[in-house]
Formats: C-alpha cells, structure tokens, sequence
C-alpha cells in the first residue's frame, strides 16, 4: 500500500487502534529527571526534548499507529530544536510509526509550495513527514500546492476545519450563504478526498476536527465520507471517548484521536500520580495509552478493529 490513507488504514488495522500520541514537549511538565538545570541553554533543552520525544516513542511504537510532533515546541528552541526534531522524526520512522508533522502551514502559491516540498515525503524532503497540519484560510489557492505535493508524494494533509479550542468557533461558524464557515471548508476538504480515496475508501486529504464539538464531529462524519479525521481535545482539553464516537465508521476507520499531555505527562496527573512515580514516568506513558487505547474500543466502533489485544 503506498498511499497515505492506505497505509494509515493499515497501521491502524494492525495495531487495532486509532490512538496519535501528540508530541508536544513542555520543559515545565517534563520528569525532573530530565531537566537538570534551572537555566537551561536553549541547547540543552533541545537535546532533551529530542531524549525525552525518544524515549516516549520507544514506549508506544509498539501500540499505536502514528504519532503527531508539534512544530512549535522545536522551533521555538532554534537551531538546535529543529535538529532535535530532525532526529525524533527519524526515531519514530524507523520504529514503524507513520509522523503527521503538526505545522497548520498555509499560504499561496510558490510559498505553499515550497513548504509542502520541504515538509511532505518520507526520503523525498527535507523532513520527510508522511503528513503535515494546514491552514485553509487563505483560500483554495492556498490549499491546491499542498495537495498537488501530496499526490506526488503520497502523503497526506490534514486541514484545518472544524478546530478544538473554545475560540474557533468566532470564525468558523460564521454563516454564509446558510451554512457555517466550517462547513464550506469541509466541502472542498471532501472534495479533495473524494478524489484522492484509496483502496481504503479515505483520500490523502483529511481534516482536523474537534473531540470537544461532538456533535460537529456527527455531522461533518455524514458530510465527508472520503476524509479521514484527525480529531485533537481527547484528554486534557476534556473531550472523551463517547464524544468521538460519530468521528468513525461502522468499521472502526476514518478518524485517528489524538492524545498530548495526558499521555506524555501522565505521571503528573491525579489518575497515574500515586502508582507511577517520576522515575516510572515512562511506565505511565504507557499505562495511559493503553487505557486510551480500551476506551476507544469500548465505546466506539473502533472496538471492531483487528488486532486489538
């Protein structure tokens, strides 16, 4: 399978599960282990990002199908962040896990280009990522570069639709022409889909929508049968299994969930605290998506995937 969506159908299929685990690492949060230092140089802090982003991968390779680094979080740290990612990108590739690069890029003409060049290709760019986040509010002509270096790439894309912080909605669901904003970007995410689909029924062209609008989620599922959803607000920013129900199929397809901080930093929350301490904070990464992992096949249609074990 060399599509984008064919390959993630079957890493998911394989694993038995549609868990990301979101890459986002915050010096505050991360084990004291780790930091050493009060003060540390950016430097520092970047090749502990890269030791702790590896050591997360290690844990979940074997678990889920993908896993989601956060741009931001790397590139604030220079130079040497960006090396960092570099080699966490790498790790994660070479431990079988598909890398949607989280960047929400979006611009026009030869600038989309270059960025969906630089980003999109696994040996065929610079980074090498199998999928990349972008922002559509450009316009079409600020979505058709991405899409057409995807194609050529067989990558993928997620879009920006329907998003999971509490102020996206100022915008998204502003009417025109009787429908939300949001809704107008679905249509010609689908539309994109539709005719990129692969064996799968999926197109390299997905969309970002959120777990904490459950019923968006519903809707948008009935508005794009060909799009895969990468649904971001499992967790920390309150969104539960129940609530991403409508984002799959009667299969157990079309969405993957992603889950950041209540994953990598789960020794610090009340549920893994007294059982995991900082020391075993890499027992409570794992302990945490394993039960993401059951909750998803409990109490959605993931639970009628394979090799769920």
């Amino acid at each position: 399978m060399s599509r984008f969506s064919d390959q993630l159908a079957s890493q998911i299929r394989q694993v038995g599960n549609p868990v990301v685990v979101g890459l986002d690492p915050r010096w505050d949060l991360l084990p004291d282990e780790l930091k050493l230092s009060d003060s540390p140089s950016l430097h520092f802090q970047a090749e502990v990002f890269e030791k702790f982003c590896r050591a997360v991968i290690d844990v979940v390779a074997p678990l889920v199908p993908a896993v989601k680094p956060q741009m931001a979080f790397f590139e604030e740290l220079g130079p040497s962040g960006m090396t960092a990612l570099s080699s966490v990108i790498a790790h994660a590739q070479e431990n079988g896990l598909l890398v949607i690069l989280d960047g929400k890029r979006g611009d026009i003409g030869s600038t989309a280009e270059a960025y969906a060049r630089g980003i999109l290709g696994r040996g065929q760019s610079a980074w090498g990522a199998d999928a990349l986040t972008i922002n559509p509010y450009l316009g079409e002509d600020s979505l058709t570069p991405f899409v057409d270096v995807a194609i050529a790439r067989e990558s993928g894309l997620f879009v920006l639709v329907k998003t999971s912080n509490p102020g996206g909605g100022r915008f998204q669901d502003l009417i025109s022409d009787g429908r939300p904003l949001y809704r107008h970007i679905a249509e010609l995410v689908e539309e994109n889909a539709s005719r990129t689909a692969g064996v799968c029924g999926y197109g390299a062209v997905g969309a970002v929508v959120g777990a904490t609008y459950p019923n968006q989620l519903d809707e948008l599922r009935a508005a794009m049968p060909h799009t895969w959803f990468l649904v971001p607000g499992f967790g920390s920013q309150g969104g539960k299994a129940a609530d991403v129900a409508g984002a799959f199929d009667a299969h157990g397809l079309g969405a993957i969930i992603n889950n950041s901080r209540g994953i990598l930093f789960a020794q610090r929350s009340p549920r893994y605290r007294e059982k995991f301490q900082q020391a075993n904070w890499q027992a409570a990464v794992e302990a945490a998506t394993r039960d993401m992992i059951a909750e998803l096949r409990a109490e959605t249609s993931a639970g009628k995937l394979p090799g769920g074990g």
